[in-house]
């Protein structure tokens, strides 16, 4: 015959099973939608696993150079993707990046970097930096720069503008990989 203790243990224990199991369905049903649905995603998909937490998505491989761009060293500017590329010198591009273009567009074709300013006064207004020049249309000075604000600004077709505006970050890189003479290719 059980002792008194091991019946008063043998009801703790069932009590507090009893318990858990009431806050566990508690949980369960007061759950978020999400992690409902993430749930039910497992369990009826074999194989297939929910993403760890703090698990990275792989990131898509960067847009490839153009292949008529030319060789060597320079900077590809493509009107209709609206990105550039900074390629070294074993024709791999070294940064890719999407830009906004400017209403004054260069036609496609091979320029080099003409002149450079760190700082000044956009044809829009706006402070930019990292000024990397290297055409002129119909008197319109076609260039990249970086507004110092961070803004891209859309000047509106009814501005003649040149500057194909970048990020802070892509500017500076573009700076440093641009002295004067950098061939510039421009691509449809």
């Amino acid at each position: 015959m059980p002792s008194r203790s091991s019946s008063i243990v043998t009801a703790l224990t069932t009590a507090a099973l009893v318990a858990v199991g009431v806050l566990g369905y508690q949980a369960a049903a007061s759950a978020p939608d999400t992690l409902a649905e993430a749930r039910k995603d497992t369990r009826h998909a074999p194989g297939k696993h929910a993403p760890r937490p703090g698990k990275k998505e792989k990131t898509p491989a960067p847009a490839p150079v153009p292949a008529a761009s030319g060789t060597g060293q320079r900077i590809v500017y493509s009107l209709g993707a609206k990105r550039v590329w900074l390629v070294g010198a074993q024709d791999k591009a070294l940064r890719t990046f999407a830009v906004t273009p400017s209403t004054v567009s260069p036609p496609p074709g091979t320029y080099a970097v003409g002149t450079r300013s760190v700082s000044v006064t956009g044809s829009d207004g706006i402070a930019i930096e990292h000024v990397v020049r290297f055409a002129t249309v119909s008197g319109v000075t076609v260039g990249f720069s970086a507004a110092v604000d961070g803004s891209r600004p859309d000047p509106g077709a009814a501005k003649k503008t040149g500057g194909i505006r970048e990020s802070r970050a892509d500017g500076k890189a573009m700076w440093d990989f641009a002295p004067s003479g950098t061939k510039v290719v421009v691509v449809s």
